[in-house]
């Protein structure tokens, strides 16, 4: 086939595709123009799922009469002139792509007014080609109207879905926009119906009132920043959940890079390293987290939607990101109570099998084992519990204790797997295991995969007190283990912790090899307790730095109030 030049109206279209992938597209796009261009105050119209109209009204700066005709060529900017300016751009658009490529496949009229305008200028343009301009009386400001989204291209127009997920695309977009910019005020008008409007206040608890609702906003708890902090390292702002308050899945999670708002794989993860240990399996939280740097750290022109960036420094953000938030639940996230307590969710077969069987089956096998010694916690203890008298146990499952305001039922098995992991944590942070040596070694016979992963993970269970020795193609000796499973199926143990390993990311899985000895290790449901040695318990517990959950997020406690209790026995 003959080398041929696209000509212009097929390269715009190609070009466009690129950018305007579905109505949202466009909505995002001209909010974006309408947020560099300074407004206060954007509304949104949609009909049709945004195929038939779209229209954005804003009251920023407008464009200059001698502008308008350059705003729809492509790549004619504002907010770039050389190669240099690419590396600190501050503003949420910078292409030059995103009018003309809108005007590529729709009906596009706009009427603009600059400040220094006593009249606006009014402009249709159809395929690209300006068909009319006039001057038309307006307010300052710009109003940019799409009829009839993808009409020249019928192939996207048959990929789009319904016209409820389309206004649901476009509702999801707004929101996060108001949420990145509390002090705008917006309004979204879908099919003559107001489905969204924003106060424009500057208070971000206020926009999570509109876009999660009252109580959730209410909920929320501040990410609370340091004066005076460096300002070339990464700022986090915003709101986190208490642990308290959680979804099913992670379509709660928002993330903005100096505002503009970023899908990011290395953001989530951070997050969800800051919760590590505090939720349950199937459960994530609610986030709206703000990272501010300086433009030159990060690279915005990644692709034509702008939804991703790249930083110079992932390390600094990912630390930034999961100190500010955990910082944020040790210190302000309360103690759940009967009423505010999560309820566990349903495991599925195959999230089962992806879960050790000590883990998902904790009341089997009660295995009596003594209590630790109480550990010496490297990190700043939480006190988030007050001290707690022992009355007894109940169903050999749970601590019954008093406390100042009212009774406390304690899971024992959750209690001591917490104070066992931060016992571990602490001993392999020192560089000191309590190592229980065998006087015979153990012979254990691994899979493919348990030996890929031991091989992987040797160095870090080695520092845990583990000793193996190779002994044949996927046979190993046993020679030391961790003095918290004395007592235990050696080989079973080290099987179940490889099969723990095996379902997680790759990397770093000190933690979790932590927490997997933890749960093995801890004493049993339905194991009876002498007072003494649950006094123990609770004692441990109180100085955890995280007393509240186990390390796989089970919560250790529940509280039952005083004031519950007059009102359960009709005292109130």
């Amino acid at each position: 086939m003959q080398i041929k030049v696209l000509s212009p109206d097929v390269a715009s279209k190609i070009a466009a595709g690129e950018v305007v992938e579905r109505p949202a597209s466009v909505v995002k796009e001209l909010l974006e123009n309408s947020l560099d261009a300074g407004a206060t105050q954007i509304a949104i119209e949609v009909q049709g799922g945004g195929v038939r109209l779209i229209r954005v009204v804003d009251n920023g700066a407008g464009i200059p009469p001698e502008e308008v005709d350059l705003a729809f060529e492509r790549f004619a900017t504002s907010k770039v002139a050389t190669t240099d300016d690419l590396e600190g751009i501050s503003s949420l658009g910078f292409r030059g792509e995103a009018l003309p490529s809108i005007a590529a496949v729709s009906e596009v009229t706009m009427v603009t007014r600059s400040r220094d305008e006593l009249s606006g200028i009014f402009v249709n343009i159809k395929d690209g080609a300006i068909l009319e301009k006039a001057k038309r009386g307006c307010p300052i400001g710009t109003t940019v109207t799409v009829r009839n989204l993808f009409r020249n291209v019928p192939a996207r127009l048959k990929f789009l879905k319904s016209t409820a997920t389309e206004n649901g695309h476009i509702s999801n977009l707004v929101a996060q926009y108001s949420l990145a910019f509390p002090e705008v005020r917006f309004t979204l008008l879908i099919d003559g119906r107001t489905a969204f409007r924003s106060t424009g206040s500057g208070n971000l608890r206020e926009v999570l009132g509109a876009v999660y609702g009252l109580e959730v906003a209410r909920a929320m708890l501040l990410i609370e920043t340091k004066e005076g902090a460096d300002p070339l390292l990464p700022g986090v702002t915003g709101f986190v959940s208490p642990i308290t308050l959680t979804r099913a899945s992670r379509s709660y999670l928002s993330f903005f890079v100096n505002r503009r708002w970023v899908q990011s794989r290395m953001a989530t993860y951070a997050l969800e390293e800051a919760y590590q240990g505090l939720l349950m399996v199937g459960r994530h939280p609610i986030a709206v987290i703000n990272i501010s740097l300086p433009p030159q750290e990060l690279d915005v022109n990644v692709h034509p939607t702008k939804n991703e960036v790249r930083f110079r420094n992932e390390r600094d953000i990912f630390s930034a990101v999961q100190r500010a938030v955990r910082a944020t639940l040790t210190a302000q996230a309360p103690m759940p109570t009967l009423d505010t307590l999560p309820q566990p969710q349903p495991v599925s077969a195959s999230q089962a099998e992806h879960l050790p069987a000590f883990a998902a089956r904790p009341e089997e096998a009660a295995i009596r084992t003594p209590l630790a010694t109480p550990p010496q916690s490297a990190e700043p203890v939480a006190k988030s519990i007050p001290i707690l008298r022992v009355v007894g146990q109940l169903a050999n499952t749970y601590v019954i204790a008093e406390g100042p305001d009212g009774m406390y039922l304690i899971d024992q098995h959750a209690a001591h797997e917490r104070v066992l992991f931060e016992k571990i944590r602490n001993e392999r942070s020192r560089r000191a295991p309590e190592v229980q040596g065998l006087l015979e070694p153990v012979t254990v016979e691994l899979t493919v995969r348990q030996q890929e992963l031991l091989e992987i993970q040797a160095e870090a269970l080695s520092e845990y007190g583990f000793g193996i020795e190779h002994f044949g193609e996927r046979t190993y000796l046993v020679r030391s283990m961790p003095a918290v499973l004395r007592g235990q199926n050696v080989a079973q143990s080290l099987v179940e912790v490889l099969d723990f390993l095996a379902e997680g990311e790759k990397g770093d899985r000190r933690e979790d090899i932590a927490a997997s000895l933890a749960c093995h290790g801890a004493v049993r449901a339905g194991q009876a307790l002498s007072h003494e040695e649950m006094r123990d318990l609770i004692r441990q517990l109180e100085q955890a730095s995280q007393p509240r959950t186990c390390p796989h997020g089970r919560p250790t406690m529940i509280h039952l109030s005083s004031l519950q209790l007059e009102k359960g026995f009709g005292r109130r």
